[in-house]
């Protein structure tokens, strides 16, 4: 039985177009010879609804509790209408909380720590022929109550219950193809990684770059879960995250704004003093002002005016990637 999670994200699901295509995409890994489990996401933007609506009823202290209580039901909304979109499909599908998926956390409302998962339901229902499509984002303490895990908490969800389960893969599938070597919107020509290392996306992730929560591929590398992130939207394979990731040397760049100031962050594997210098020598040529701010085996970093953070992007994206 080779077991496959599939985590959707939130704007994957945000209407029902979008929720029959990812019942599509969990029943084709079927055909395909895997054993699924969906994880999801609340639907795109329903997170920040349901908090407005609590500041709204609320007033401006709310109990962590009950705000926990509030948010996993977007979770469970996504899970409930795509366990019917997969049976409206053909399929066999059966919605689990977090608690009936048998995640245990700690009692720390709004960031909770996974402590345990029991994955004996889990199991049953797989044995059965059913999908299981877990809520993410949440679990239940020892006392009994529902926690959730902290902003981005489902892909947590999707990693935990993918070394519980012995998954072969577990797959993102978002909006986006994949992790590209710059930002598109910035630098047109930037290509989709095939490979990386978790190492890696964890600098993109400490550099503010929105790949995926922190704290889920950080349980990746510890585990060696190897992770897909690949779009909702298209067939075509994604990047793939392993330890070993792709060649050394530079495999994407990031910037993280500071006020008037920016690091601009060469990201890869291998890399010293002249990939330091390279970088130095790109802004240079490029007539940026700029500073080494940080060298190490897996990021160059240079500190430059806010206003020259883009340029100074595509001079290195030219000079570390344009060239191979």
């Amino acid at each position: 039985m080779k077991i496959i999670i599939i985590k959707f994200g939130g704007s994957s699901l945000a209407d029902p177009g979008k929720i029959r295509r990812a019942a599509a995409l969990t029943l084709a890994s079927r055909r395909r010879g895997f054993s699924p489990v969906a994880v999801v996401s609340a639907p795109a933007d329903s997170t920040d609804d349901l908090l407005s609506l609590a500041a709204l009823t609320g007033g401006e202290t709310l109990s962590p509790r009950e705000t926990d209580a509030l948010l996993a039901a977007g979770e469970q909304f996504s899970a409930a209408l795509l366990a019917l979109a997969i049976e409206a499909e053909g399929g066999r599908a059966v919605s689990l909380t977090g608690f009936q998926a048998g995640i245990l956390t700690d009692d720390k409302f709004s960031s909770a720590a996974i402590k345990s998962v029991n994955p004996r339901r889990l199991k049953k229902e797989i044995r059965a022929g059913r999908v299981p499509v877990v809520a993410g984002f949440q679990g239940i303490s020892r006392g009994g109550d529902l926690t959730t895990l902290g902003r981005g908490g489902s892909d947590l969800t999707a990693v935990t219950l993918a070394r519980a389960l012995g998954a072969v893969l577990c797959e993102f599938r978002t909006d986006v193809k994949g992790i590209y070597t710059a930002h598109p919107a910035i630098v047109p020509e930037a290509r989709k990684i095939k490979n990386i290392s978790y190492a890696e996306v964890i600098a993109l992730a400490q550099q503010g770059t929105e790949v995926r929560q922190l704290r889920a591929i950080a349980c990746a590398r510890k585990y060696s879960i190897p992770l897909h992130l690949r779009s909702s939207f298209h067939d075509e394979a994604g990047t793939l995250v392993t330890a070993a990731g792709g060649r050394p040397g530079v495999s994407c760049l990031s910037i993280k704004k500071d006020g008037a100031f920016a690091l601009v962050s060469a990201i890869g594997r291998g890399l010293n003093g002249k990939h330091a210098a390279a970088a130095l020598s790109a802004a240079a040529a490029a007539g940026i002002e700029a500073r080494k701010e940080k060298t190490s085996g897996g990021r160059v970093a240079l500190r430059v005016s806010a206003r020259d953070a883009e340029s100074l992007l595509k001079a290195l994206h030219a000079e570390f990637i344009g060239r191979h």
